[in-house]
């Protein structure tokens, strides 16, 4: 690359700290929007996913070459390579394309002999997936880093591999906080001091001896969060394609608001219940550092975003309606009185199900589950102790809010706007910062839009009930 003007990082004010995900990468346009982006701000590094579709399409790729079908594993790469190609020729000069390109091209030559390998032992192991997936953010981040430069900032591309040390859980790696944030000072500082915009890709790292390894899916965020804690950043902006965090899943209700400003604990608890923005893990980093994270949207730049911070906005008595399909209730009725060893064989047999609630009476223990395989498995673990039933396609309302639990007349609200919908299970949610109901999955849409015009109605349906007040 050659030097571009660049403004040097500002002494005494951490840098802005920028990730940007798949959809906002997925195409030419969609990276010159965003290299755009990056180029009108100072201070900035950047951390980027793989292009929309791309993690997948290499996953699966190691799965065919492991089944023997090693053609159609190639044909994948192929694919793969020719989109960033295309994208290349597209977005750069001359002068920086061809050179992108002939690293391109021994990328993915190292990609194809990897899959030999593969199909040979018909093996796909989580070492081997790591070095396989991380590839799809090396090869979008260097893309990146090539587009910002093109777009009149010096940018640098810095390998997250170098910098992001974990151990070695592959799949699913944890990071080790004091090495990372020695080797985010040790190469990313001085890129910023000296004026230039650091590109890391999200998602990867490695081990301390080097060894590729992955932060598990969504974990670009959790990536970002960790260059944000390292650096000491200002702020922590997650650019996806939605405004930012919202009142309900704009898919349901149309009407969904934003929600300018809301707390970290807030923030995670939607999350865990299923608002797809946010990966769960990204705000802890942030978190201990009490740094700033706004949710923007890329494709609408002017739009405000949420803003998540140590103490959100002022306490409202709802916040946010979320739903989450495909859970499963499962009742054990005990045999005898439950006492702890009983209780700790149920727990023990629930492992590797994720459990969203857990009711426990003297007889019975009734789990929300998220595989219909939960109840046979606890059927076969649990028939000396227990009789197990299971009841499948339920979904779980969430309504959040300020102690919600408390206000009853909240809740009978509730439960009058769900009139001829049957609520088969009720209960406070942790930190009573949400009420839990279990309703038939093919009611989950029609509950959270009827919650969502309750809490939050329109400006006509507004209208309508003060025109109907004035009438009586």
């Amino acid at each position: 690359m050659s030097q571009p003007a660049g403004n040097k990082h500002v002494e005494g004010r951490g840098p802005v700290v920028l990730k940007f995900g798949g959809t906002s990468v997925e195409n030419a346009a969609a990276l010159r929007r965003v290299a755009s982006l990056v180029a009108q701000q100072e201070g900035a590094v950047v951390v980027v996913s793989a292009l929309a579709g791309v993690t997948d399409q290499l996953l699966a790729a190691g799965e065919e070459a492991a089944r023997g079908r090693l053609t159609a594993a190639q044909q994948s790469l192929l694919v793969i390579c020719e989109r960033h190609s295309v994208m290349a020729r597209e977005l750069l000069p001359q002068t920086s394309a061809g050179p992108f390109l002939t690293y391109l091209q021994k990328e993915f030559e190292g990609l194809a002999k990897l899959l030999h390998g593969v199909a040979a032992l018909g093996e796909f192991s989580p070492r081997t997936a790591d070095r396989l997936v991380g590839s799809g953010e090396v090869v979008s981040s260097r893309l990146l880093a090539e587009s910002v430069f093109a777009a009149g900032r010096n940018a640098a591309w810095v390998d997250a591999r170098e910098c992001i040390v974990t151990d070695d859980a592959f799949g699913q790696a944890t990071p080790l906080r004091e090495p990372t944030d020695s080797r985010l000072r040790e190469l990313v500082l001085p890129l910023l001091e000296s004026g230039r915009v650091p590109v890391l890709g999200g998602f990867i790292a490695a081990t301390a001896d080097g060894t590729p390894t992955t932060l598990g899916r969504g974990g670009s965020d959790f990536s970002a969060a960790l260059v944000a804690a390292g650096l000491g950043a200002s702020r922590l902006e997650i650019w996806t394609d939605v405004d930012g965090i919202m009142t309900a899943d704009p898919r349901l209700c149309p009407d969904a608001r934003l929600i300018p400003s809301i707390s970290f604990a807030e923030a995670a608890e939607l999350a865990q219940a299923g608002a797809k923005v946010l990966h769960p893990a990204t705000l802890l980093p942030a978190t201990e550092k009490n740094i700033p994270v706004y949710v923007r949207n890329s494709r609408r730049p002017r739009s405000r975003g949420t803003r998540i911070v140590a103490e959100g906005a002022e306490p409202v008595t709802v916040r946010a309606i979320t739903s989450k399909r495909g859970v499963v209730i499962v009742e054990a009725r005990l045999r005898r009185q439950a006492d702890a060893h009983t209780l700790g064989q149920i727990l023990k047999a629930c492992e590797g199900y994720t459990l969203d609630l857990c009711s426990v009476s003297q007889h019975s223990l009734v789990l929300l589950a998220d595989s219909k395989l939960a109840v046979r498995e606890l059927e076969r673990a649990l028939r000396d102790v227990a009789e197990v039933q299971g009841e499948n396609h339920k979904a779980i309302v969430r309504v959040f809010g300020d102690r919600i639990g408390r206000h009853t007349r909240v809740v009978a609200q509730i439960f009058h706007a769900l009139a001829g919908i049957e609520v088969r299970l009720a209960a406070p949610g942790e930190g009573e910062r949400n009420l839990t109901l279990v309703v038939d999955e093919d009611q989950a849409a029609e509950s959270v839009q009827r919650l969502h015009n309750l809490f939050f109605p329109s400006s006509d349906q507004q209208a309508n009930e003060v025109s109907q007040a004035g009438a009586q």
